[in-house]
């Protein structure tokens, strides 16, 4: 979420956009840019489906939506014009307005059909959003390496320590470890990685959901408050206290944690990205916080991740009422260890909320290529890399390109949707946080992939039950899951 930040000078501000607007792009033709020599191609929006609000998953519990997204690949088919398929799709910590529950976080199975419109062409009304008709299949709890549920409640100052191969883990007052997880990668295996914002850690879950292995991040985007690790993201405790001081000194900003995670087409790395800036590279305010940061991890071994490379990636800005504005990430999706999709996003507008209009929602293309290796280095310490926003002079950034607009006014309307007023169920809402791929089963097109984008819906519902108890989101909000599909074509994805 988008937090109030320091103001800085009018000409610093313009320096800083202009470092991120004169980033390395390359642009071909309509809908295709390029990275490490990889050219990728948007072919456009072919199929919107929806998913209630108040839907209730088996544990009679409100349902909420995509945090995180990923194919089961061995399940997908296609029947004719038609496919049909699965995916895991991750919520996050649960319903919360002023505080966190104790909601036992979990993953869900989705179990879909795919009925692709052609791209450009004109949709009969009663067809616009049923392109793509999921129901929920099954919900699996996320459990501790000892068993035992684990909890979307803020870990306040709490911290588990370090056990066996497990390192320092964050703790709620339950005793219960805290998780709020935000990517998933589907492992061949039916094991899964799930990133969280707290740690920010990589958690590696069996298909029963149990933990089997953590992995740390570096030194630099582990949340320090008084010198002392403190994982919690300033939200009430208990006693409806907040943590003092309520950010973290050092490391991750509060709710900023491991937003995106991806694994490479040859499973062999592990891409996470930083949701913005750590606290120390201009983290601690909105206009600053565009140096984040992507983690490369050696997945040869799964359940003991290996850092080996890192670098800065600068996240777009863009203009918010005449002041800077970061576009932190929501997602990625990697297409090598060079490359990778990422969603950039502003915050606070679309259906549910008071803002009605979204400035910026776009898909980005991120090239590693050229970029400066950080990993393992002062660093990955206590040395800024971007002080007050201004990155170090040695250091050279990943290139970002834009790719697809997901405020496209024309692709949205030929599904009766819209970005802005009127800020009904048709306005986009808020939060685009899940991405994940599909074969298009193509032989003429065999590089063609059918990109499936979800949002948070943040359980907002007027039918909602969680926790043992019953509840109404706020302002009579009803947020549908919904996904967007687009053709696109990926070259090199296919392992």
């Amino acid at each position: 979420m988008i937090r109030s930040g320091h103001r800085i000078s009018h000409c610093l501000k313009l320096a800083l956009a202009a470092s991120i607007f004169l980033s390395p792009v390359a642009a071909f033709a309509e809908g295709s840019v390029s990275a490490a020599g990889v050219t990728v191609t948007n072919k456009g929006l072919v199929a919107i489906g929806r998913m209630p609000a108040n839907l209730k998953d088996k544990f009679g519990e409100t349902f909420g939506s995509g945090s995180g997204m990923a194919f089961d690949t061995k399940s997908w088919k296609k029947d004719g014009d038609a496919y049909s398929g699965a995916l895991w799709l991750l919520p996050d910590r649960g319903y919360n307005v002023e505080g966190t529950t104790d909601y036992n976080t979990r993953i869900n199975r989705i179990e879909l059909r795919l009925t692709p419109a052609a791209a450009g062409a004109a949709i009969a009304a009663d067809k616009q959003q049923t392109g793509v008709v999921a129901k929920l299949a099954d919900t699996v709890l996320l459990l501790d390496n000892q068993g035992k549920n684990m909890t979307g409640l803020d870990p306040e100052s709490g911290v588990r320590a370090a056990s066996g191969a497990l390192p320092a883990l964050p703790e709620a007052r339950t005793g219960k470890v805290s998780l709020d997880p935000e990517a998933v990668v589907l492992l061949s295996d039916g094991s899964m990685l799930i990133s969280d914002e707290y740690g920010p850690y990589i958690y590696r879950f069996g298909a029963d959901g149990k933990m089997l292995s953590a992995a740390q991040p570096p030194k630099a985007l582990l949340p320090m408050r008084k010198d002392a690790l403190n994982f919690s993201s300033n939200n009430v405790d208990a006693g409806g206290k907040k943590p003092d001081p309520k950010d973290p000194d050092f490391g991750r900003q509060n709710n900023q944690g491991l937003e995106g995670m991806s694994m490479t087409p040859d499973g062999k790395f592990v891409i996470a990205v930083l949701q913005s800036a750590p606290r120390q590279d201009g983290g601690d305010s909105s206009s600053t916080r565009m140096n984040t940061r992507a983690l490369v991890y050696d997945a040869s071994d799964v359940g003991n991740l290996k850092l080996v490379h890192e670098y800065v990636v600068p996240l777009p800005t863009f203009d918010n009422k005449g002041k800077v504005a970061v576009a932190a990430q929501s997602e990625i999706l990697a297409l090598s260890d060079k490359a990778f999709l990422m969603i950039a996003r502003d915050s606070n507008n679309g259906q549910g909320l008071k803002g009605d209009t979204s400035v910026f929602r776009k898909i980005e293309l991120v090239d590693l290529s050229a970029a400066t290796d950080i990993a393992n280095g002062d660093f990955d310490g206590m040395k800024p890399v971007a002080p007050k926003g201004v990155l170090d002079a040695a250091v050279k950034p990943a290139a970002v390109s834009a790719f697809i607009d997901l405020n496209d006014t024309a692709e949205l309307a030929r599904f009766g949707l819209h970005n802005g007023a009127p800020n009904d169920s048709n306005n986009l809402s808020e939060k685009w946080e899940a991405m994940s791929i599909a074969s298009a089963l193509d032989a003429s097109a065999p590089d063609d992939y059918f990109l499936f984008v979800a949002n948070d819906n943040d359980f907002l519902t007027q039918d909602g039950f969680q926790v043992g108890a019953a509840y109404k989101a706020e302002g009579g909000a009803d947020v549908d899951t919904m996904f967007q599909v687009f053709r696109v074509t990926l070259p090199g994805m296919k392992k």
